[in-house]
């Protein structure tokens, strides 16, 4: 099992942040598109090798992400219609999310087996998550999982605040 921390900075207006190990070494780098059509987050390694990338659905009615890793689109969040509360949906070949992932405290599993988890860090200054790797084949796919996740919440509160 591998235990990483991924902390966005508050008020970074660039998009870029990382993902550290237990010993606050960096292990992932995230770089957000600021001011470009569409909106993507990259993810590297630690040899600036792009890993995964997440898109948002450009001319889509609700808000839609890709998440793709090594290049293969690996899964799909979108935003589905809701009166009450903003209410998203995962699609993907084999891959779950369960718990509320809203809050960040949620399992990913793949095939009913759990990957990973994670957990949202309380107290802290800024959004940061700790997050459980229990298949390190799937470390890719679950940064990507919690970027995008975080994307999807970020740009929800955004339009939120612009109404």
């Amino acid at each position: 099992m591998r235990q990483l921390y991924m902390k966005q900075k508050v008020f970074s207006l660039s998009g870029k942040f990382t993902v550290k190990n237990q010993q606050e070494q960096d292990v992932y780098f995230v770089e957000g598109s600021f001011m470009q059509i569409p909106k993507t987050f990259s993810i590297m390694n630690t040899r600036r090798e792009e890993v995964a990338l997440i898109t948002k659905k450009v001319f889509s009615f609700l808000p839609k992400f890709f998440v793709e890793v090594n290049g293969r689109e690996v899964l799909t969040i979108k935003k589905e219609f809701s009166f009450l509360k903003a209410r998203y949906a995962i699609d993907s070949a084999g891959i779950e999310v369960r718990g509320n992932w809203w809050d960040m405290d949620f399992e990913v599993l793949q095939h009913d087996s759990v990957i990973g988890e994670v957990n949202k860090e309380w107290f802290t200054w800024g959004d940061s998550y700790r997050i459980h790797i229990l298949n390190e084949q799937m470390e890719a796919i679950m940064i990507a999982i919690v970027v995008a996740i975080d994307c999807v919440k970020a740009d929800d509160a955004a339009a939120g605040s612009s109404q």
